[in-house]
């Protein structure tokens, strides 16, 4: 069982920056995929940025250029940074792992994620 905790979260104004942060028990293993999601009020929870086991990024197109994705194997932790953000980044940000192949995990589908955090807050407003 791999369990997952976010923290990071909290209020940010248009244009700001924030790194979320998601520490796993234990470290990813060959095959697992580690990602990053959103989901907004009344929206579907939308994949963001993932990392394979080949440490191979992949991000989503509206986000590229603005969210990047980290991991620290020492400290067992996988970052999210994002960058000018704007208010329609709202939403509860999860970070997720689950074992898969390179190209599901590039797909970022989130039925194919095994093990998700509880989410932490995003509000962006001025």
């Amino acid at each position: 069982q791999l369990q997952l905790v976010e923290s990071g979260g909290g209020l940010v104004q248009p244009g700001g920056s924030l790194r979320l942060s998601c520490a796993a028990s234990k470290v990813a293993y060959a095959g697992v995929c580690i990602g990053w999601f959103r989901q907004a009020p009344g929206k579907e929870r939308e994949g963001l940025a993932s990392i394979d086991s080949d440490w191979r990024h992949r991000q989503d197109d509206p986000v590229k250029g603005r969210f990047f994705v980290s991991v620290d194997i020492a400290e067992k932790t996988m970052y999210l940074q994002i960058n000018s953000q704007k208010p329609e980044d709202t939403a509860m940000y999860y970070c997720a792992a689950g074992e898969m192949s390179h190209d599901s995990c590039a797909r970022m589908g989130a039925s194919a994620f095994r093990f998700w955090g509880q989410g932490t807050q995003v509000p962006v407003s001025s």
